[in-house]
């Protein structure tokens, strides 16, 4: 029984058929030069949007990625399979793949249209591991290179996985039409289910088998939703159904497709009947053949069918690409808040060194210590905030003769700074991490590291001592150019470049105008006075203020740079997983591209 209505006819374009091969089973063969096509601009514009959805990652574990992994992947196969060959090659033999659940009769079906047995049947689950493609023997030629299902490797044996494509010729199938049997689309191995997808994405026309007791199952409908929304030409097979019940259950079948969309797909009833040699009676199987020898008889309806279904192909990459493209936007969108978090946690451990520099909290503990060694007795540094002239006698006095001065205070400044800023680090690293966990896409990209970005670097605190110690130098050098550029020289060479250094370096961690306060005399007791008195007395009043805030941008630029090398863990790890702003670019150019050659 026969229901639904068949396309209005269109004539199909004509070109010269490949050469065929010598013979099978055939190794993977050279792809076939590319026909003239119908369309060169179209052709060309469906290649650059297949090589940038192809290109295109969705990385990031933010909603909507798995199903932008899983359709990017569905169109690059389908344009691969389907849609570029087909365009190229519009006299083609029109390719039905018959698709459907698991135990509907799909390789009986496929026999006994042919007549013979081509495609194995039989009651184990699942029965086709492997397709089976079946044409005329005049249209091998078409089908034994890789214009269609490049991925697959043709064989004239029994295909044995889900690479290989077996060949099947059989005289009783009319030329200009072949079958391809296909796995279940509910199969119990993944592998099958991918494949019959993908299959019948390539298909000019789907016969979709179910049965009287399957047809409702919502595994179905989906994969069917799919062809309605892909205009893919459609007819339905209803097997084995029960004698008498044939017109309830192909009835409500029917108003099932008609509220799917899909009332004009040809309906084919097939009841409960014993097989004969494994094939069903040929009344039984009758009007479905006859369907498709008219098919393939009538080039003006065939061409219809792969026009109706290219066409259908073309429109769906529209809504496709589109969702793409925004899943895309919105990957970059997260990536971004993933860096924003990361840089806003050093930025605050920038902000914490900066601050730890200037609140003259260095100069507590063992810095003091080393300083009030380094200048004298308790008495000099008395006498010294109330006379400068003095000053340069009594450390002259002190200094000379004696070992080059400010060994442990230059120790215990490398080792305040460095805790300074280790502690800053380790603490941005945590904070980064913490802000990551928050969300689902941060959280994979931690777990994707061995490394352990809530901690900091494990060679960072050599890095640190490093940085400061080439801070030190670089203060010596500073105090060498300064001292060099003013009657000076005398009265630095009188201390020291070492000992001036280490006073510029006292500076640096005082507050930013050497203004002291309450808290500063309290914890240094008078260390940012005196400091000041004796830079005033070398370069003058109104060097004080640039020689310390030169030597502290040094020193903060140094420390940003070390901070900036902790947080590349981060960014680092995010481009490796991050989609390309260009390639979202790229994706969406090639499909206005496409949009405007049609």
């Amino acid at each position: 029984m026969t229901t639904g209505r068949s396309p209005e006819p269109v004539l199909p374009a004509v070109d010269d058929a490949p050469t065929p091969p010598a013979g099978l089973p055939v190794p993977t063969p050279a792809p076939e030069p590319p026909a003239p096509s119908p369309g060169g601009a179209l052709a060309d514009a469906l290649v650059a949007l297949r090589e940038a959805t192809a290109v295109i990652r969705f990385e990031l574990d933010i909603p909507g990625a798995q199903g932008a992994r899983e359709s990017g992947a569905e169109l690059v196969k389908q344009l691969d399979d389907y849609v570029l060959p087909r365009l190229r090659r519009l006299d083609a033999p029109l390719l039905t793949v018959v698709g459907g659940s698991t135990g509907a009769g799909k390789s009986t079906v496929v026999n006994s249209l042919v007549r013979e047995q081509v495609t194995p049947s039989g009651v184990l689950r699942p029965t086709t591991r492997s397709p089976v493609l079946v044409c005329h023997p005049d249209d091998l030629r078409w089908f034994s290179d890789t214009r269609v299902l490049p991925e697959l490797t043709r064989t004239s044996g029994v295909g044995t996985d889900h690479h290989t494509l077996q060949l099947v010729t059989s005289a009783s199938l009319d030329a200009g039409l072949a079958f391809v049997d296909a796995p279940d689309i509910d199969s119990v191995v993944a592998a099958n289910r991918r494949l019959a997808t993908q299959l019948l994405a390539a298909a000019d026309l789907w016969l979709f088998v179910t049965t009287a007791a399957r047809y409702a199952d919502a595994v179905p409908w989906d994969v069917l939703q799919t062809a309605q929304e892909r205009g893919t030409a459609l007819a339905m097979l209803l097997d084995r159904v029960p004698p008498g019940a044939e017109d309830d259950i192909a009835a409500h079948l029917g108003e099932m497709l008609t509220a799917h969309g899909l009332a004009e797909a040809p309906l084919f009833v097939i009841s409960e009947t014993t097989l004969h040699d494994g094939l069903l009676p040929d009344a039984v199987v009758g009007p479905l053949r006859d369907w498709f020898s008219d098919l393939a008889r009538d080039s003006a309806h065939r061409a219809d069918v792969v026009r109706r279904t290219l066409d259908g192909a073309l429109d769906s990459l529209r809504p496709r690409t589109a969702g793409l493209a925004a899943q895309a936007r919105a990957q970059i969108d997260a990536a971004a808040r993933l860096r924003a978090d990361a840089h806003e946690a050093y930025v605050g451990a920038s902000a914490e060194v900066d601050e730890g520099m200037r609140d003259g909290s260095l100069l507590r503990g063992e810095v003091l210590a080393r300083w009030q060694e380094f200048v004298g007795t308790g008495e000099l540094l008395r006498t010294l905030q109330d006379r400068v002239g003095r000053l340069r006698d009594r450390l002259t006095a002190a200094i000379t003769g004696r070992p080059p001065p400010g060994s442990e205070l230059t120790a215990a400044l490398e080792s305040g700074v460095a805790l300074l800023v280790d502690a800053a680090a380790e603490r941005a690293a945590e904070r980064a991490a913490t802000s990551w966990r928050t969300s689902a896409a941060g959280t994979a990209l931690l777990r994707s590291t061995d490394a352990r970005l809530d901690r900091s670097s494990p060679n960072v605190r050599d890095a640190i001592e490093r940085t400061v110690r080439d801070w030190q130098g670089a203060v010596l050098d500073l105090v060498r150019r300064e001292g060099a550029s003013r009657r000076t020289s005398a009265r630095i060479a009188a201390y020291g470049v070492n000992a001036t250094g280490l006073i510029v370096m006292i500076a640096v961690f005082a507050s930013t105008a050497f203004i002291p306060t309450g808290a500063e005399i309290g914890v240094a007791g008078g260390t940012t006075v005196l400091s000041q008195k004796v830079l005033e007395a070398l370069f003058g009043d109104q060097a004080v203020r640039r020689l310390a805030d030169e030597a502290r941008a040094d020193l903060r630029q140094r420390v940003d740079a070390l901070l900036a090398d902790e947080e590349a863990r981060f960014t680092a790890l995010l481009a490796a997983h991050a989609t390309d702003l260009r390639d979202a670019e790229a994706l969406e150019r090639a499909a206005a591209a496409v949009e405007g050659a049609r």
